[in-house]
């Protein structure tokens, strides 16, 4: 009786060791992904920030471009500047849900409804913008045809065009970059809330 004691002791013991290990692994494992969650929110933090600041010294660069180089309207030019500030806003926005400093120590519900809900703002806003670079850009042509006359082998006009196909590409990667970046969060918080 006294060797089942001891035997059944010496399994309670390793039981609990068993025990602590685990629950240090499932530490450790938290620690890693909400770190790599971190990272990721930081990538994405990083990108609006170059976004807000472009968009801001695109202001003053339209202005040198459209009016001082181009000769189009001081109409063109305030739309253009608001739009672009629009944009700077619409991001700064956006970016308000991931500016917390304590975000990744939060509670991961919380945390996992901000970047649901900065994902599908991001994802909104392609309603809004695509429609808006549209109109921006058959104005842009209109402007050129005012500045330079119908004139198919225009610099400017081939110039805006191939700027625009490039914008649109390079757009749309950092768009679904962006998309992917934000799922990638939602999907580690719920593996861990799943655990």
């Amino acid at each position: 009786m006294t060797n089942e004691n001891f035997e059944l002791e010496n399994m309670r013991q390793q039981m609990e060791t068993l025990k602590k290990k685990l629950d240090q692994q499932e530490i450790v494992n938290d620690r890693f992904i909400r770190h790599s969650m971190e990272k990721t929110a930081s990538n994405i933090s990083r990108r609006y920030n170059i976004i807000m600041v472009l968009g801001i010294l695109m202001v003053p660069y339209f202005y040198w471009v459209f009016i001082k180089q181009c000769g189009f309207s001081m109409t063109f030019w305030i739309a253009s500047s608001v739009f672009m500030l629009v944009c700077v806003g619409a991001t700064y926005y956006n970016s308000r849900n991931l500016n917390d400093s304590n975000m990744m120590t939060n509670n991961l519900v919380d945390v996992r409804r901000r970047m649901a809900r900065a994902k599908k703002f991001d994802a909104d806003w392609l309603f809004f913008g695509v429609p808006a670079v549209i109109l921006w850009f058959g104005w842009f042509v209109y402007e050129v045809y005012l500045a330079n006359g119908y004139d198919l082998s225009n610099p400017l006009f081939w110039g805006g065009c191939c700027g625009g196909v490039i914008g649109a590409i390079c757009g749309f990667k950092m768009h679904f970059k962006t998309q992917r970046q934000y799922q990638d969060i939602i999907d580690q918080i719920e593996d861990l809330t799943v655990e």
